[in-house]
């Protein structure tokens, strides 16, 4: 599956992708907000990640900026199943690009294709030190459950507190049907 958004492509990542997902991941800062990326992030960990067994039903993307020239990877983005069955919203931007709005523009997109696939809810959640990921998830519409939990980061090697945030994808008309039924 592939994706167009106003300044960016959503595609699959491909082997031949790893230096251009090393580079650009291989930031201390953007690692330790992960649960599953290592630190240090190398080659070796980008084609590891490229040659991982996807469910096709939720996708992953990385993302590229639409240029005139070459386009430019500058983050990531997908769905994912957690341990409890539920379908969580996950991305990162490389540093050069932070502040951008791209995970905003990616997240949103990404709903839309959630709501396509029939996906009725998402999770989000972000390590409590790192507030940023938490104001994109309340732009995207994700609502804080008021709850946190710890979560490993293999990257820090340890547990980290995390907020926990879910988003509706009902319609508010659907709800409103569904109540009254």
């Amino acid at each position: 599956m592939f994706a167009r958004t106003e300044r960016l492509l959503l595609r699959p990542g491909w082997a031949e992708d790893a230096p251009a997902l090393a580079q650009a991941i291989a930031d201390e800062a953007i690692v330790r907000n992960l649960a599953t990326a290592p630190w240090p992030y190398g080659l070796k960990d980008a084609e590891a990640f490229l040659s991982m067994p996807k469910d096709p039903a939720l996708p992953t993307f990385l993302l590229f900026k639409r240029t005139a020239a070459e386009p430019e990877l500058v983050g990531a983005c997908g769905l994912a199943r957690r341990p409890s069955g539920a379908v969580e919203l996950g991305y990162w931007i490389a540093r050069a690009h932070w502040g951008h709005g791209y995970a905003t523009e990616a997240g949103r997109h990404l709903i839309e294709i959630a709501r396509t696939l029939g996906l009725t809810r998402l999770e989000g959640s972000h390590f409590i030190d790192n507030p940023a990921s938490g104001r994109v998830l309340e732009k995207l519409g994700f609502v804080p459950t008021g709850l946190t939990a710890p979560r490993m980061s293999c990257a820090r090697g340890a547990q980290a507190m995390t907020k926990l945030f879910r988003l509706s994808l009902i319609e508010r008309r659907e709800r409103s049907e569904a109540l009254a039924a």
